[in-house]
């Protein structure tokens, strides 16, 4: 079953399975994409020839085999792993069993964590300092009242010691 989602994958970069199937072709596939690089990444033919026989021998598949060496393996040339990703979808309507979308990354593709990390983290310190400065006000106007409030509180009493 890997080999057939596998030689799917590498066909069409991108095949709609179940979440538990997709969990389970991700370090297969991934595996034999770092044949590829491994073979690609080398000059000698005959080291080239058996990447490519482990791949076969474990997709069983030549186009796809043929389509990931020759075509697709510059794209995971720059990426040192995670070669593919999986968007959870809608349950299946008949079974309702956990869909999922698997698909082959780009070599440029910077992912999408990089985006909400730096918004947030610009939209934080902006909250956390207005809550600082809001605090910080309020203990210097607490400071400021206590000790008028203590000097209009000192004549009144020296004025009743002086009626005395």
């Amino acid at each position: 079953m890997m080999a057939s989602l596998a030689a799917a994958l590498f066909r069409h970069d991108r095949i709609k399975t179940t979440l538990s199937a997709a969990k389970a072709l991700r370090p297969f596939a991934e595996k034999v994409i770092t044949l590829a690089k491994k073979a690609a990444a080398t000059e000698d033919k005959a080291e080239k020839l058996h990447y490519r026989r482990m791949a076969l021998a474990r997709i069983r598949d030549d186009e796809a085999v043929y389509q990931l060496f020759v075509k697709k393996v510059e794209k995971f040339l720059e990426r040192k792993g995670g070669y593919t990703r999986i968007y959870k979808l809608v349950p299946r309507a008949g079974d309702a069993a956990n869909m999922a979308l698997i698909e082959l990354i780009e070599a440029d593709d910077k992912g999408y964590k990089d985006q909400p990390k730096k918004a947030a983290a610009k939209k934080a310190p902006a909250k956390k300092a207005a809550k600082k400065t809001a605090k910080k006000t309020a203990k210097k106007a607490a400071k400021t009242e206590a000790p008028a409030a203590e000097a209009a509180e000192q004549p009144a009493a020296e004025a009743d010691k002086k009626e005395a």
